[in-house]
């Protein structure tokens, strides 16, 4: 039986779909779609789309708005504001804690240790070395108890530090360079493109690829909209899925390119060079499952869970 409050993901046997992008047909009414999204790397697919015209080759009007964080996203697309909302694993699962039942659609990009798109970063001429360096340093993060806090205790855990005697605050991802520059924090959890933008400013270097405590590969989240949502548009949602797939393929082929894209939603300063993120096809349930055991590890969660208690792959909206 299908339990209510489940977080389910669209698609069979556990894994995403991954359909290819339907064109329009000649007379066909353009479907609206409001979805939410923040102008990182992780979250690009759905730029890169939108700027490629793919959208609208499948038959879908987007209304695309950028917030701030994951932890932003989630509110708007429960309480109807948004259609489908791009978030982190961590405030999903933070949702089906408290039984807001959402429906994953698509996957977004992952982290990898090869080329993170997240990055700890501190001062220049920081004195910080150790992950012992932080106790009783302030860090900025997106949002706190969070995906950027989690993966910041778990490399501090790991590597000797205490990451209870670490203090985080928040601050918007444009305004972290700035405030590291300025003194106003230690460090910064910051994603692409403006991890690089800091980087480029030369008053900042990296401390860490704090990501790497979390795993060497691990997708950040992915796509997701409320049951009832999904139950009144299955078609398109397949549609949408189709065209994230269809747009991530082509970011792995073109990272540059998508790198310019994503400079100009996310209004940052142009970039040649960024940390480029993979984007996946599919999703497995076990890709989610080392984010969730460290939330719950560092206190963003309850308690863990089985990352397939999130999908409940035999309600594919009934």
């Amino acid at each position: 039986m299908t339990h209510p409050t489940r977080l389910r993901f669209l698609g069979a046997s556990g894994a995403m779909l991954a359909l290819a992008s339907p064109r329009l047909a000649i007379g066909q009414t353009l479907s609206t779609i409001r979805v939410a999204a923040i102008p990182i790397e992780v979250s690009g697919a759905v730029y890169y789309a939108s700027d490629l015209g793919l959208f609208k080759k499948a038959g879908i009007d987007l209304e695309l708005t950028s917030m701030g964080s994951g932890a932003a996203v989630a509110p708007s697309v429960s309480s109807g504001a948004m259609d489908i909302g791009s978030s982190n694993f961590i405030s999903l699962a933070q949702a089906h804690e408290r039984g807001i039942p959402f429906l994953m659609v698509a996957p977004s990009g992952m982290y990898t240790s090869k080329s993170p798109p997240t990055q700890l970063l501190v001062a220049k001429n920081s004195p910080l070395k150790t992950a012992g360096d932080l106790s009783g340093k302030i860090v900025g993060i997106a949002s706190l108890n969070n995906i950027g806090q989690i993966t910041v205790c778990a490399w501090v855990d790991k590597n000797g530090g205490d990451y209870k005697a670490v203090k985080f605050i928040e601050i918007p991802l444009a305004q972290m360079g700035v405030s590291l520059a300025a003194g106003r924090v230690d460090a910064i959890e910051i994603a692409d493109p403006f991890l690089s933008l800091a980087l480029a400013s030369g008053e900042a270097r990296i401390f860490a690829p704090d990501g790497d405590a979390i795993g060497a590969e691990w997708v950040e989240g992915g796509y997701f909209c409320t049951i009832d949502y999904a139950k009144r548009n299955v078609a398109v949602l397949r549609k949408f899925a189709g065209v994230i797939a269809e747009a991530g393929r082509w970011a792995n082929a073109h990272p540059d390119a998508a790198s310019q894209i994503l400079l100009k939603f996310s209004k940052a300063e142009p970039r040649k060079t960024m940390f480029h993120t993979v984007f996946p096809d599919r999703f497995k349930p076990a890709d989610a499952q080392p984010m969730i055991d460290a939330a719950a590890k560092y206190g963003a969660l309850k308690a863990s869970f089985p990352s397939a208690d999130m999908m409940d792959t035999e309600a594919l909206i009934q």
